[in-house]
């Protein structure tokens, strides 16, 4: 029997929508499928949370599919579906605008509620899909047929995940999806089951609802999709998010309080808390910050977080030494944060080469620096290999970042772009920049969820 804690029945009533809330968003629904079926073109059908009655009160998300026949071209669907979506956005008169993700949609404001009017193939099976959002309405309908009795359990589930700060599957976060929410309480029976078994969990852990499992994964978490047996549902999920749920779920085992669904405010950083936190580190902070290309986040982030790492491996092949870094993409600008644990270094710098007995690859080094300006060598050093002590070329970390060489880094293409036509590089207590105190703080007060909760 799923039985729950009086915390949990407490949190229930808070975050379960009232009757009123439940007829408003229906109504708005039921109008937005009306207008789709009234168009003569699409079928409509709403998808998401609304449609599985999982949704937490307050949320305004309203998805409407709107299904085409397969045999339709993908350019007539996409410039229907942009043509159907902006006339129901415009007869409601909702402010909207054009997305794109693997095809345009619509996205509206409509009767308050955030709208979204995606065009997809009305597939009959979802092996056959013929674009990735074909397979959402087989979500739906497998959640709508399996979540009986458990809607309760996915509210606790997905309230756990946003106050751990593991909730979404967009890759800023790296987390769990709601879908992935919903089955993985259908897979453990309920919330406290789910969370019983997660505190065990290890990296590889894999689930098959279906029993159909098609292909290997190596992600740090695996669940099948059981309307798909080639698809992990749980690939958003990084490392590091997985093992913030684990000790969430072993944190909320030894002590299951309201504080893992509603967590203390986090403190707030102000800029003299930050030139203090600077100081007292004694590193070297450095920020570059540039304007965030015109492309979708899904584009933008993954290069945004090559970029980084770019950008780190430059560092450090030129012999600075970084602790962390991060990076945050926000609406006008995205910032790359750097901690360095050492940012100025001598002119002299040794150049190790072959062992002298590795006798053509030896001469061919020992050749290559005869005629060069370097301070010392070719010599022979220790371990019986030639080196040459030489000039440094970049002393410190604000002049190599600064210079051109800093675009010999790993970049994404659009992220190098945006760096090369305006980049602003910041050092230390000037680093500080009010559009992204957020993540200033989580950076310096870094802390996982559950040690946080613990602490309070």
């Amino acid at each position: 029997m799923n039985t729950r804690t009086e915390t949990e029945e407490a949190v229930l009533s808070s975050v379960r929508p009232q009757q009123e809330e439940v007829d408003d968003i229906c109504a708005v629904a039921e109008m937005l499928l009306k207008a789709v079926n009234e168009s003569g073109t699409a079928q409509g059908m709403v998808v998401g949370s609304v449609a599985r009655n999982t949704w937490i009160s307050g949320d305004r998300d309203i998805d409407v599919f709107m299904l085409y026949p397969p045999d339709m071209s993908r350019e007539t669907l996409e410039e229907d579906g942009i043509i159907l979506g902006r006339s129901i956005a415009s007869r409601f008169g909702g402010l909207f605008v054009e997305k794109y993700a693997e095809h345009p949609y619509v996205n509206a404001t409509i009767s308050g509620f955030d709208v979204d009017l995606v065009p997809c193939y009305a597939v009959t099976d979802a092996a056959h899909i013929q674009s990735a959002v074909d397979r959402t309405p087989f979500h739906t309908r497998y959640i709508q047929s399996h979540i009986g009795g458990l809607e309760d359990d996915v509210l606790l589930m997905k309230r756990f995940s946003k106050a751990g700060g593991v909730y979404g599957s967009d890759l800023m976060t790296e987390g769990f999806a709601g879908y992935l929410c919903e089955l993985l309480v259908l897979k453990y029976g309920g919330f406290r089951p789910l969370i019983q078994a997660g505190q065990s969990w290890q990296t590889g852990q894999t689930i098959d609802i279906a029993h159909h499992q098609g292909k290997q994964f190596d992600d740090p978490l695996v669940v099948i999709d059981p309307v798909d047996p080639n698809r992990n549902v749980a690939a958003s999920v990084s490392k590091a998010q997985l093992g913030e749920f684990i000790e969430l779920c072993r944190g909320y085992c030894a002590s299951p309080n309201r504080d893992y669904f509603f967590p203390p405010a986090k403190p707030d950083i102000t800029q003299a808390a930050f030139a203090e936190i600077v100081t007292e580190r004694g590193t070297g902070i450095y920020s570059i910050s540039f304007p965030t290309p015109h492309q979708i986040p899904d584009i933008v982030v993954p290069q945004l977080r090559r970029t980084t790492a770019g950008i780190a491996s430059l560092l450090e092949r030129n012999g600075f030494v970084i602790n962390r870094y991060d990076a945050v993409m926000e609406d006008e600008r995205c910032y790359l944060l750097f901690e360095m644990l050492v940012d100025r270094l001598p002119p002299l710098y040794t150049h190790t080469g072959p062992p002298v007995d590795n006798g053509m690859n030896a001469g061919k080094f020992r050749d290559k620096y005869l005629d060069r300006e370097v301070f010392s060598g070719p010599f022979i050093n220790g371990d019986g290999r030639y080196a040459v002590e030489m000039q440094r070329k970049w002393l410190t970390v604000a002049d190599l970042l600064q210079s051109d060489d800093l675009f010999t880094a790993k970049m994404g293409k659009h992220v190098m772009k945006s760096m090369k036509k305006d980049r602003e590089i910041k050092t230390g207590t000037n680093c500080w920049d009010e559009a992204v105190r957020d993540f200033l703080g989580a950076f310096f007060w870094k802390t996982s969820s559950a040690v946080t909760r613990k602490r309070a």
